[in-house]
């Protein structure tokens, strides 16, 4: 295959809808049939990027391996392709307008009037073009955020109406996806928003040559053939993502309805049975688990679980790894700061996830303590990492009112403080440290154990970074003499002495791990993160052993009476 191929996915109705997994999805059928797949994300909005948005209206920012603070869609890309996503991988009407001003300060337009088209649609087709080109990608999945009929989208529809007319007809297609509504009231599903979708997508110049449909359950042969006849497709053309509780079915459902073939048809690709076995596996393991397992997230975001959504989908996958169902209980560090902590008493395993500012600091440092006392086993990521130095510093080395300078700046004791290259900063968006750094991992630890099979000769891995805290250096010592083990740090940082704390444990404790990292960022459903995958073995092992001592106990009770 010479030229780029590139399929184009937008959506309609409404936004939210799952784009993101109908495009992994395509881009998981394409590699297993050994193409080289990349993904683009385009997000409308004027934010020069996702690092300043708040994870409740946003979800999670997903950090890439160069350091880019992309939309949450490029983690399910790499989850479902399992190919490294890149800053180029992202493109937002901010970076497109940002530089086009830029170049037009600089006299590169030669004095012309920049106007949308040609000089943004330009710079939107460019970057697309790069973003297959620096991966040497056969075929480019470009994924349009938002819903056909926006104002914020209308230069990106315009940029892929422009390419597709470049490239000629064989080597790009356009993927609508559309919510199809059923009303119980009349018990039938409701075609006219995808007609109209269409309707409206045809307006700028676009008719699709597929539909994918939304829909809560499989939708009948009539109201697909419907479709077609009002959206001009081909009926084998329209296809249906129903809802399912395991989104890795996604791939094999599309699959079977002959999406791959109908994208083999259209950029006239050679037909190849593709290799799914591994999507087989991880389905019929999260259908079929051998155990059960419950872990508590104690968070300050927990009513918007897309926050935390590369860390659900770790769990997942080390549940996939243990062949355990993770039923995942959503705890709130706030209730926690005052209130009771009986709903820690149910959980086989604590997590404290990575977050910003002082909301339900104290709860979160409850938590650590309840797993730190019981045996319980803990993971700590970034900010739980800091959590969990915090307290130990107040209660076991003695460091009373021990605190990071980011929730008290007046604190004694200042383990947790401000990283010395972000002293000064007056800008909040793409500031902190990001991106994949090394971490050598100190020998004879649980850590080393964990990550045995993925260090280099130096004991050396990487992982993805988002912080401007750390551990403060002076405290590293009295820390230790305590009783806490350094497992990590990084190597090799001039003037740093043995470098940043990256990771902590307490030897004689089950499973009491925490890294400053965010290894959740690099997980795979065939390959999960080493500390979660640890992590989950130890809370069904918890759990197994607490089952057993309970029905011990209840058979006391029955044989005395």
């Amino acid at each position: 295959m010479k030229e780029t191929k590139y399929i184009f996915v937008t959506g309609g109705v409404v936004s939210s809808l799952g784009k993101g997994i109908v495009t992994s999805s395509l881009g998981a059928l394409l590699r297993a049939r050994g193409y080289r797949v990349t993904a683009v994300k385009i997000d409308p909005y004027i934010n020069v990027d996702a690092g300043t948005m708040r994870p409740y209206e946003h979800g999670e920012v997903f950090v890439t391996a160069d350091g880019a603070e992309t939309d949450l869609d490029l983690g399910t890309y790499e989850r479902f392709l399992d190919v490294p996503m890149s800053r180029a991988n992202n493109i937002t009407t901010g970076q497109v307008y940002l530089r086009v001003i830029e170049r037009e300060r600089a006299g590169e337009y030669l004095s012309q009037t920049v106007q949308v088209i040609p000089h943004v649609t330009d710079e939107i087709k460019g970057r697309i073009r790069e973003a297959g080109r620096a991966v040497g990608a056969e075929v480019v999945l470009v994924e349009v955020g938002g819903t056909v009929g926006d104002i914020e989208s209308l230069p990106f529809l315009e940029a892929i109406r422009q390419l597709r007319f470049e490239v000629g007809g064989g080597n790009a297609l356009y993927l609508h996806v559309t919510l199809l509504p059923y009303l119980g009231t009349s018990e039938e599903f409701k075609t006219k928003p995808t007609q109209h979708s269409v309707a409206t997508l045809r307006s700028v110049g676009i008719q699709p040559d597929g539909i994918v449909l939304r829909s809560p359950s499989p939708v009948p042969e009539e109201v697909s053939r419907k479709i077609a006849l009002f959206t001009n497709v081909e009926a084998r053309d329209v296809f249906n993502s129903f809802d399912t509780d395991i989104i890795y079915e996604v791939p094999e459902i599309l699959e079977q309805q002959g999406l791959g073939r109908f994208v083999e048809r259209r950029l006239e690709l050679e037909k190849v049975t593709p290799e799914l076995h591994a999507w087989h596996k991880a389905v019929r393991v999260l259908r079929n688990p051998k155990r059960q397992v419950t872990i508590g997230v104690v968070g300050k975001y927990v009513a918007m679980p897309d926050a935390y959504l590369s860390l659900t989908e770790a769990l997942k996958h080390a549940g996939i790894a243990n062949e355990a169902r993770l039923e995942l209980r959503w705890v709130s560090a706030e209730a926690l700061v005052e209130g009771d902590l009986s709903p820690l008493a149910e959980l086989d395993g604590i997590l404290v996830p990575g977050g910003f500012g002082v909301r339900g600091i104290e709860g979160k440092v409850r938590a650590a303590r309840y797993a730190r006392e019981r045996g319980v086993p803990y993971l700590g990521i970034c900010l739980g990492m800091q959590i969990a130095v915090i307290e130990f510093a107040r209660n076991v080395a003695g460091l009373q009112a021990a605190n990071s300078t980011e929730f008290d700046p007046y604190t004694p004791h200042p383990v947790i403080d401000l990283m010395p290259e972000q002293r000064g900063l007056a800008d909040t968006g793409g500031t902190m440290r990001l991106g994949d750094w090394p971490m050598q991992v100190a020998p004879d630890t649980r850590l080393h154990e964990l990550y045995k099979d993925r260090l280099d000769h130096r004991g050396v891995v990487f992982e993805r970074h988002r912080h401007r805290f750390e551990v403060n250096p002076a405290y590293v010592t009295p820390l230790q003499e305590a009783g806490l083990t350094v497992s990590g740090v990084t190597p090799g940082m001039a003037g740093r002495g043995a470098g940043l704390v990256e990771a902590v444990e307490l030897p004689e404790h089950p499973f009491f791990v925490a890294l400053q990292s965010h290894p959740e960022f690099g997980t795979r459903p065939m390959r999960p993160s080493p500390p979660f995958r640890g992590f989950v073995g130890a809370a069904v092992r918890y759990g197994e052993a607490r089952a057993a001592r309970e029905a011990g106990a209840e058979a006391d009770v029955r044989a005395r009476a």
